[in-house]
């Protein structure tokens, strides 16, 4: 049966995948095939470790098995956008018509070593313009033991920046039967300020309708 993958350049598609690979060690089967490569052709960079651990080990293998096969040293190309990344992928669908396993220590063919070398000069120009991560552990405090948790969960995920990428949470008890939400984040320095994000959105209408406070409880370079 087909399996159908979408929007792997958001944190949407990357956690279908990871939920997808929970157990598993390839797309089909317990060996790479091409289905493995086509899915590979269309994310960008390696997903993050700590939100996407079955995603990120399945990449870290698949980028193990293709090194070989590209001794040379890049020298750099600029890719217009991503979509320019996710083209890659239909071109390797049109050259495999096929559900035969591919060869990793075979003879590539042109579209192949093409393909290969639009990933790894994607990846090089959002790694370059990304500059760096950080992981954060927020604590999200709500009015008093009344307010309703979930809306207050479903609040603090609705907010949408450049950047930005939610992970797990969890609720942990405070006292008199308050709960306060603990949720990880994973951000873009250049384009997210943690600081920022509590004074202007998430401590401010409507959001503060169930957020009295947030702090930052850890906070680390990626």
């Amino acid at each position: 049966m087909t399996v159908t993958f979408s929007d792997l350049h958001k944190e949407s598609g990357l956690k279908a995948l990871n939920d997808f690979l929970s157990g598993k060690s390839s797309i089909s089967g317990d060996q790479l095939t091409k289905d493995d490569i086509k899915v590979y052709a269309a994310i960008l960079g390696e997903p993050s470790a700590d939100l996407y651990p079955n995603a990120s080990k399945w990449y870290g293998a698949i980028s193990a098995k293709l090194a070989p096969s590209f001794p040379g040293k890049a020298v750099g190309v600029r890719i217009g956008g991503a979509a320019a990344a996710e083209s890659a992928a239909p071109a390797e669908v049109a050259a495999a018509d096929d559900d035969d396993d591919l060869d990793l220590f075979g003879d590539e063919t042109e579209e192949e070593k093409k393909a290969a070398e639009q990933r790894e000069a994607a990846k090089a120009t959002t790694k370059k313009k990304e500059s760096g991560k950080s992981s954060v552990l927020l604590d999200v405090k709500p009015w008093d033991d009344e307010t309703d948790m979930k809306k207050l969960e479903e609040a603090v995920r609705s907010v949408e920046l450049p950047g930005l990428f939610r992970g797990a949470s969890k609720l942990v008890a405070v006292g008199y039967g308050i709960k306060k939400l603990q949720i990880m984040l994973t951000i873009i320095d250049d384009l997210v300020s943690v600081d920022t994000m509590i004074e202007e959105i998430l401590t401010v209408e409507p959001i503060n309708e169930y957020v009295q406070s947030c702090d930052i409880a850890a906070f680390n370079k990626i």
